[in-house]
């Protein structure tokens, strides 16, 4: 889906640059430009997905967001002069959320229902204990099933811990 995304966007705007008749970009500048989009849309891309699994779509979604107000900040630092007020009171109050957002944890005794998936996981967390022939060392892929249990732990929302309260 991702590599889709790339290659349409890349036709699209290659082709109106054509069209428009701008001039083609030295080799360099190419790479250069290749270079920040991998980096800049694919990195960001692969760290949302990894935080998503890792704390939940809501908090994920919460520093996301807060993305624009870093780029502000980097934007008055190299001189930008639409500074205001408002603008440091809205990056205070996005700071203030997503700081309250990511502090936001409890424990309690909860039940995982019998569940059969497949997704990464690492056998260090408390609820991927099952054996291979060969132990992976590291996050890995693969069918998998978990029995049910009761236990307490402190959690966030993530793919084992969608109970209700």
């Amino acid at each position: 889906m991702v590599l889709g995304k790339a290659v349409l966007g890349a036709t699209t705007t290659g082709g109106l640059a054509w069209w428009l008749g701008e001039p083609a970009p030295s080799w360099g500048s190419a790479a250069a430009l290749l270079a920040i989009g991998g980096t800049g849309y694919g990195l960001s891309l692969r760290f949302y997905l990894l935080a998503q699994r890792a704390f939940g779509a809501a908090r994920t979604g919460s520093v996301f967001a807060f993305a624009p107000f870093i780029g502000a900040a980097l934007a008055v630092a190299l001189g930008e002069r639409g500074f205001s007020v408002w603008m440091v009171l809205g990056s205070t109050l996005m700071l203030l959320g997503v700081l309250v957002h990511l502090a936001e944890s409890h424990a309690h005794e909860h039940t995982h229902e019998a569940l059969e998936h497949d997704h990464a996981h690492m056998h260090d967390d408390g609820h991927h204990d099952h054996v291979h022939e060969h132990m992976p060392v590291g996050a890995h892929s693969h069918p998998h099933r978990h029995c049910a249990v009761t236990h307490h732990h402190a959690h966030a929302p993530d793919l084992h811990h969608s109970h209700r309260h």
